[in-house]
């Protein structure tokens, strides 16, 4: 037995949701480097945002999913189409996710419902999907997406705190339930990360002061950072860890 593992996904599938930017481009890109072929779940599978050819470009296999992860039947067909061209999933990335912000007082039913939509409803129904293959296959990985906003009371975002919270909570249940597949589930829980989705936040001097001030490390994270802790979840190197959530918070919770 060896006492490393490369982080080595030759012949492996990926199915990452949300692939399009942020983080989930940075994880398939990420897996893709690492020699995996990779399904990309996208709200839009037409719009061109040239991760496929930077997949293609490392010899890697790219499939662009319409994959509207509020729509359970978008969901499972996707899916399905990603099994019949592929044959497998190894991995699933859970990554899609909304956070309206608003005060509690101001939120609107549909703004509520939707995010729980994408966030709660989507992530389970995408596990559900995908984790059927998986069983029959006797062997797969899931990482969904957390957040700190999991673990501590962000302003103006109670909705998204609370399905990050619950992100964390499936994460267990599916860990224990599929453990006897060899299904492993575990969940990484970022602080702000650099990318598209808080760009307008922190370029306000005040809101990014006011992170880094509970950030122990005062930096903002970037992707690659966060898609590194998904690769070893779904590596050799962490076949004894299931049910967990990573803080990948700089320091925030800790302090």
């Amino acid at each position: 037995m060896k006492y490393s593992d490369d982080i080595d996904f030759n012949g492996k599938v990926v199915l990452v949701t949300g692939a399009a930017r942020g983080i989930g481009r940075a994880c398939a890109l990420a897996f893709a480097e690492a020699g995996a072929d990779i399904a990309l779940g996208l709200r839009d599978k037409n719009s061109d945002s040239g991760i496929i050819k930077e997949i293609e470009k490392m010899g890697q296999r790219a499939l662009p999913l319409q994959m509207e992860m509020s729509d359970i039947e978008n969901i499972r067909s996707a899916v399905a189409e990603v099994e019949k061209y592929f044959g497998r999933i190894d991995i699933l990335v859970n990554n899609a996710g909304i956070a309206p912000g608003n005060n509690i007082e101001d939120v609107t039913e549909s703004d509520f419902d939707y995010t729980l939509a994408v966030n709660l409803k989507g992530t389970f129904f995408a596990t559900q999907a995908v984790g059927k293959i998986m069983i029959k296959q006797k062997f797969g990985r899931i990482i969904n997406l957390s957040s700190q906003a999991g673990f501590i009371a962000l302003p103006q975002e109670a909705v998204y705190c609370m399905t990050k919270a619950g992100i964390s909570h499936l994460t267990r249940c599916c860990a224990a339930e599929w453990a006897k597949y060899d299904i492993t589930v575990n969940a990484v829980a970022p602080t702000f990360i650099k990318t598209p989705g808080t760009d307008e936040y922190l370029s306000h001097e005040e809101n990014k002061s006011k992170v880094l001030s509970k950030i122990a490390l005062h930096r903002i994270g970037e992707p690659k950072e966060v898609a590194n802790a998904v690769l070893f979840l779904a590596s050799p190197g962490a076949s004894l860890i299931t049910g967990t959530t990573l803080l990948i918070d700089g320091g925030w919770t800790a302090v």
